[in-house]
């Protein structure tokens, strides 16, 4: 007799405990086409702040954790990739200096010789942009470096839209220039004031070592 009101207290607990599990499982929350009073537009879901980077699209990006629904990302990256790049202007310019000091100072440094503070504590230090070999690279390579990664550098295709990839390689270009411009393509009024500079001292010549005592004079033979 006392095992089976053990037993039917035991059931009369675990059925207890499947209530309190379902109150979990159902809570009271907004679908996404759900209205909701709390906010100006009266919808339940939000747009994604400004200069949110998508990780995945489509039906399947709610399954999953959505890693499915990345390929629809990898394939409408690729297709803006593949289009010709922005117009460089000041606004682009100060973009891709934004995204660069956030994801390419620390190994790069701010001037973009490699000697960045990740490098100087231990990490493979990056070749420097000022290289000839760099220089050179086309705009399309470093595009790619940074959407795919190169070597130990990660790729940044999951953090950085291609427009600001596009910025980040004309902000490299403007560093590049910054250490190897040449005085002819100088403005007219940079180059006077070049010119007006006063030239760098010279060296002092080493003083001639006097000759050893007894040693002959060259000159007086």
């Amino acid at each position: 007799m006392k095992a089976a009101v053990a037993m039917l207290l035991s059931l009369c607990a675990l059925a207890g405990c499947e209530r309190t599990m379902k109150d979990m499982y159902v809570q009271p929350k907004l679908g996404p086409d759900a209205s909701s009073p709390l906010f100006p537009d009266g919808k339940g879901s939000r747009p994604p702040p400004p200069g949110s980077v998508a990780m995945a699209a489509g039906d399947l990006a709610k399954t999953s954790g959505g890693r499915h629904g990345r390929d629809d990302v990898i394939a409408d990256d690729a297709a803006a990739a593949a289009s010709a790049p922005p117009t460089i202007d000041m606004a682009l310019l100060q973009r891709g200096q934004q995204r660069y000091d956030i994801y390419c100072t620390p190994c790069h440094s701010p001037v973009g010789d490699g000697d960045g503070l990740v490098a100087q504590r231990g990490f493979p230090h990056p070749p420097s942009f000022h290289q000839a070999r760099l220089r050179d690279a086309s705009d399309r390579h470093m595009f790619e470096v940074v959407t795919q990664g190169y070597g130990v550098m990660p790729a940044f295709a999951d953090r950085t839209t291609p427009r600001d990839r596009w910025a980040i390689v004309a902000y490299v270009r403007a560093l590049q220039l910054s250490q190897d411009v040449q005085v002819e393509r100088l403005p007219v009024d940079l180059r006077a004031g070049l010119s007006a500079l006063p030239a760098p001292p010279r060296a002092p010549a080493s003083r001639a070592s006097a000759p050893s005592p007894g040693a002959s004079d060259p000159e007086a033979n």
